[in-house]
């Protein structure tokens, strides 16, 4: 301890010199202050030392500093001050609560608890549904040059668990101040789709911002006769696309281009009108809250991803070109585009279609975005696709962003049926009987016939209903109801205290999931 706390002493930055000595100095303040201290945690900055510390399921914050020294930094924390002998001598030491002014803090006082740009790195979308993911997506990326996006949820995510993009932010700062990860994260306001929503997640930091126009696009689109077509290219906003009608037939009408990997994209009248009617007005959209973005942070200050996975029917190769070359336009920079792919990217389980129909599709789709200078094909409904990732990281590597949420959470679910099965069989229950109302707004298919109830099971059968498919939709998409149900009374408090009191079951847990989500992107690194 006597080497860091010099190191606090001269106003040095950093943490311990190696693992073993953390864990000393973790050791010898632990027994004076009496709580378990994360030797991760430790930090030097401006004269003070700072850390984590833990009594029985409750985490606090520690910030320490020789006495008669007092640091600038020490009127940024709020908590009780009290002097205390350490072995290194007397020092002040302020111990305050996991509260949304001492994470601003935190983020001031040590910028890398704070989120950041990805500025073109690999990365991983990693959402994080209860607040308490964050140290074992940390596991599953250190070392990996990953960057993780540690606070990513929408705002619909947010309604129904009842947290708010405050809270996202906070989370994912006590997470990464736990681990003492230093080499970045982002935060991703996900599936946005009103200025309200952007306006919400702008005052909090979020830097990463998903827009979501699904509910402009047309999917009738793709059906219609060619006389119907000509009528809804008419009649779309023409104004908010600074264009005309004339103007956008000379532009693509007749549009011939060779890509990268060999195909030629080609596009008639009938083609533009059938892109144009079905994503002119979701173009629209998006370049307005665009705009509004702009308005907000300036255009340095945010990156920005285009999602319209979340639609009826693929998005074909003209109208991802549509898409990509009418934002160019209208001024638009994003730097990645979730197309809707082919086949069935349902929650929780692995992809369902033609897997060389879909390799095909992805390769046209990264080659368009070369058109466009190479931002990032985006994978909504990320989680547990592993039969596509080894195509996506072959053909797309870096260039691939894999967005996950729920899949964090059933690893949650997985850990409590292990360690609390009583729980998790009140919860199974309860899922069963949500099932038929919480699954209308996602994309499933299980069938609750499938899934037993849990009197069936014995306690050493329950972790592996996560691995089962129908069981795993049903579980996934009833998180909102098992979160909030009694304003959370119910289920909520119970399942954070589980997790809380077995966080390494649950760290290791999510180490291995989502370290199998990486791992394809790894090879020939």
């Amino acid at each position: 301890m006597e080497r860091f706390w010099q190191m606090v002493k001269g106003g040095d930055s950093g943490a311990p010199a190696d693992p073993g000595a953390a864990k000393k100095t973790a050791g010898a303040l632990a027994q004076i202050v009496g709580a378990h201290v994360y030797p991760e945690s430790l930090a030097a900055q401006d004269g003070a030392m700072l850390a984590i510390a833990r009594r029985g399921i409750q985490q606090t914050l520690l910030v320490a500093w020789p006495a008669g020294q007092t640091p600038a930094i020490a009127v940024r924390f709020e908590g009780d001050q009290k002097k205390l002998d350490l072995p290194v001598g007397l020092a002040t030491v302020l111990e305050g609560p996991r509260v949304p002014a001492n994470a601003a803090a935190l983020r001031e006082t040590l910028p890398f608890t704070a989120p950041r740009s990805l500025d073109g790195r690999p990365s991983i979308g990693l959402g994080d549904r209860l607040g308490l993911a964050t140290p074992g997506h940390v596991r599953a990326v250190r070392g990996t040059g990953f960057v993780p996006i540690l606070a990513q949820q929408s705002i619909r995510e947010m309604t129904r668990t009842n947290r708010s993009p405050q809270q996202v932010i906070d989370d994912a700062t006590w997470g990464v101040f736990q681990t003492g990860f230093r080499d970045g994260f982002g935060a991703d306001a996900d599936h946005l789709k009103s200025t309200d929503d952007i306006d919400r997640c702008a005052a909090v930091g979020f830097t990463f911002y998903t827009i979501d126009p699904g509910d402009h696009v047309d999917p009738q689109a793709d059906d219609a006769r060619p006389a119907d077509l000509q009528k809804k290219f008419a009649a779309l906003p023409w104004d908010a696309l600074e264009t005309t009608p004339d103007d956008a037939r000379r532009r693509y009408a007749g549009l011939s281009a060779m890509l990268a990997n060999g195909s030629a994209l080609a596009m008639d009248d009938v083609a533009l009108h059938r892109a144009a009617a079905k994503y002119g007005a979701a173009v629209a959209h998006t370049a307005a809250l665009y705009r509004h973005l702009v308005g907000a942070l300036g255009q340095a200050n945010f990156e920005l991803e285009v999602s319209v996975d979340e639609t009826e029917t693929p998005t074909t190769p003209p109208e991802h070109y549509y898409v990509a070359a009418e934002l160019a336009r209208l001024g638009v920079r994003w730097v990645s585009l979730a197309p809707r792919f082919v086949g069935r990217f349902e929650k929780g389980v692995d992809y369902i279609g033609d897997l060389g129909q879909w390799e095909r599709s992805f390769v046209t789709h990264l080659a368009i975005s070369e058109k466009f200078g190479g931002y990032k094909i985006s994978l909504h409904s990320g989680s547990d696709k592993f039969s596509v990732y080894q195509a996506a990281a072959r053909h797309g590597g870096r260039r691939v962003h894999v967005k996950t949420a729920g899949t964090s959470y059933l690893e949650a679910l997985r850990t409590v049926a292990g360690r609390q099965p009583d729980l998790f069989r009140e919860i199974l229950d309860f899922a069963r009987s949500r099932y038929g109302e919480d699954k209308a707004t996602y994309h499933v298919s299980a069938d609750l016939a499938k899934v037993p109830a849990a009197d069936e099971l014995p306690d050493d059968a329950l972790p592996s209903l996560l691995d089962q498919f129908d069981a795993r939709q049903v579980l996934h998409v009833t998180f909102g109801s098992v979160l909030s149900w009694d304003d959370g009374e119910r289920f909520r408090h119970r399942l954070l205290d589980a997790l809380k009191t077995h966080e390494d079951a649950y760290a290791d847990a999510l180490n291995r999931h989502i370290g199998r989500h990486i791992a394809p992107f790894l090879k020939g690194k």
